[in-house]
């Protein structure tokens, strides 16, 4: 029972001390925070702009294409990591096939720059 014990003990500690940590952060702004709201501070916004008359007008879609650009290379940094632990279990066919998904998502790159999709002026 000591000894299921004593090996715990560094998790509940970690744990505990996360939690202390974790409750600091949260309760420090209310406490240490200048209050001394203004006009400007209480005004609504969104994404940088003044605030719309209407919510259903035309928005541009170079947002949504960033956006899902981000995803996208997102998505190849999470499968590199995993491939990069394993690289030497993986062998050969998983060094070609992770040079095959690299040139693919590399492609797909140019073709983004090339068609100024990237390009805000």
């Amino acid at each position: 029972m000591t000894a299921l014990l004593g090996s715990y003990l560094p998790i509940a500690i970690f744990i505990a001390i996360a939690l202390v940590i974790g409750i600091a952060l949260l309760v420090t702004p209310f406490v240490v925070a200048f209050k001394a709201p203004d006009s400007e501070k209480l005004s609504a916004f969104e994404c940088g702009f003044n605030a719309f008359d209407d919510a259903r007008m035309k928005f541009d879609i170079r947002f949504y294409l960033v956006s899902i650009l981000f995803i996208i290379f997102d998505l190849e940094v999470a499968f590199l990591f995993p491939w990069a632990i394993s690289f030497g279990a993986v062998g050969w066919f998983g060094f070609w096939s992770m040079m095959v998904f690299l040139g693919v998502l590399t492609i797909g790159f140019i073709y983004e720059w090339k068609k100024g999709a990237l390009e805000w002026a």
